[in-house]
């Protein structure tokens, strides 16, 4: 399987059980693997065959910002079904790390790999 890789994106938002995790957006960063036949788009080069990784992006962007969960468990899973429910893709890995959450790491995160089946 074909893989569409979009790497360190990084957004602002609501996430955590802290009182100030609650009210301040914090940094969010988030890495997706998409796996998808992209045999399609790569033989008709065009847009209309390809998984289209912008609107992909566009949509977890405004998933993050307009959401506040307060368990990373909870936002990583929403991204890897919208991702999956939303677009023709057949399996996608998530990972989303909130950077400075402890104090010696760089970041925290969590990494799952979902597919079409899991949200059916």
């Amino acid at each position: 399987m074909d893989k569409i890789i979009i790497r360190d994106l990084l957004l602002r938002g609501i996430v955590g059980i802290n009182p100030d995790e609650r009210k301040n957006k914090q940094d969010i960063l988030i890495n997706m693997v998409i796996y998808a036949d992209i045999r399609p788009a790569a033989a008709s080069d065009n847009i209309a065959d390809a998984v289209n990784y912008k609107s992909i992006t566009k949509r977890v962007i405004q998933h993050v910002e307009a959401s506040a969960d307060f368990l990373v468990e909870k936002l990583v899973t929403d991204i890897a079904r919208l991702v999956l429910t939303e677009f023709a893709v057949d399996r996608v890995q998530v990972r989303v790390e909130k950077p400075g959450a402890l104090r010696f790491a760089r970041s925290v995160g969590i990494e799952i790999e979902r597919t079409r089946a899991d949200f059916a």
